[in-house]
């Protein structure tokens, strides 16, 4: 019989031993993949937030509102030149210094991801703050100035888009993640 002890945990214990490939110290493909996986789901959400704004400026250009849940869920073109619920509307280039901002602080947090989970919903987020930077760039009335276009319109609440569903889901599955004790697998100190 061999010996058990509390104060040193085996490599199987550990997720940081120096034994283990997928280790937080240890720069190994394994993080790196999760990485460009995260990238993958950012860059589904910029295609299919994209791709259904192009829908919606074409379908519904000239004013037209579907129904598609009765009034609960509607199809409606709104520009909107600020943040959630068109809030800071006088501040579309600020909005878009912090969505800047949150791209590259999401991009550098991925990079040394070791949780599936957590590259999911940094993906989710980083997707759909990307989009909306993308639209606060190029879209009118000019550069660092542009509107997001928004057409899911929820009742009488707001109306949004594909990119504030991945944010909110990304948002929501990071407090999950978190609630649940699930950690990222990154190391303290991150080069």
């Amino acid at each position: 019989m061999g010996r058990v002890s509390t104060d040193e945990p085996t490599s199987a214990d550990d997720p940081t031993s120096a034994d283990d490939a997928t280790s937080a110290d240890d720069p190994t493909p394994t993080g790196r993949r999760l990485f460009w996986f995260t990238l993958v789901v950012a860059a589904l959400v910029v295609l299919v937030d994209q791709g259904t704004k192009l829908w919606a400026e074409t379908a519904l250009a000239d004013g037209q509102t579907v129904p598609v849940i009765g009034d609960l869920i509607r199809f409606v073109l709104v520009y909107n030149p600020g943040a959630a619920f068109s809030i800071g509307t006088e501040f579309t280039w600020v909005l878009a210094v912090l969505a800047a901002a949150a791209v590259v602080g999401l991009a550098w947090f991925a990079w040394s991801l070791r949780s599936v989970g957590w590259m999911v919903a940094i993906g989710l987020v980083l997707g759909g703050a990307a989009t909306h930077l993308g639209d606060r760039l190029f879209r009118e009335p000019g550069f660092g100035r542009g509107h997001v276009v928004d057409f899911i319109g929820y009742g009488n609440l707001f109306v949004g888009n594909v990119a504030d569903i991945a944010i909110f889901s990304g948002a929501v599955l990071i407090l999950l993640l978190t609630l649940r004790g699930i950690a990222t697998g990154r190391s303290a100190s991150v080069s």
